[in-house]
């Protein structure tokens, strides 16, 4: 003899599954998917990187992903914030890799700059001016900054950064020529 409270989960799966199935068909639906589960992986999310604009773009990016991967999910029988929960630790974690990459990278330009040829003088230059070019690619309009990052920070090859974004290999292209020719622009502009 099942409890109410079996029964009950029962049918919560069976619509949770059935509203799947629904935005798998109909692209449209995923809004209802995205309304329900919004608030949960945020608070996930938030919780893990405690920076309210990051954590913003971490989910946004997460159902983005979602809803991208939605017609290859296969219900299983668990909860579909599961799976979410899923894409938002990855994003996670591919975040605090590229962070790091790119602090590393940071302190090696410092260590470079002061060398034996140039002295502490002209090290504190490069230091300052590479400083500058880290915080330009910080206000790049996001994707151009995303590829920047995955191009040079992270060695990411094109392809790489395409399949990561899903998008084109032209388009990547396109955004890492727009972003150069911005941060020339800028450097320019902080130079002079």
């Amino acid at each position: 003899m099942r409890s109410r409270g079996a029964s009950r989960i029962d049918a919560d799966c069976a619509a949770e599954r059935s509203l799947i199935e629904t935005a798998q068909r109909d692209r449209g639906r995923f809004g209802e998917l995205y309304e329900t589960h919004f608030e949960r992986v945020y608070a996930y999310v938030v919780r893990r990187v405690r920076d309210r604009d990051e954590a913003q773009d971490i989910t946004a990016d997460v159902f983005h992903l979602a809803l991208k991967s939605l017609p290859r999910f296969e219900w299983r029988g668990v909860p579909f914030a599961a799976w979410l929960f899923r894409i938002a630790f990855n994003e996670i974690a591919d975040r605090s890799k590229s962070t790091a990459k790119l602090r590393a990278h940071q302190r090696e330009a410092v260590s470079d700059a002061v060398d034996d040829s140039g002295g502490v003088a002209t090290g504190y230059e490069e230091a300052e001016r590479r400083g500058r070019l880290f915080k330009l690619v910080e206000r790049l309009p996001r994707d151009q900054s995303r590829v920047i990052t995955m191009r040079f920070a992270e060695d990411k090859s094109i392809r790489e950064i395409a399949t990561a974004l899903g998008r084109s290999e032209g388009s990547v292209k396109q955004l890492q020529f727009r972003a150069m020719q911005n941060l020339r622009v800028r450097l320019g502009d902080s130079n002079g």
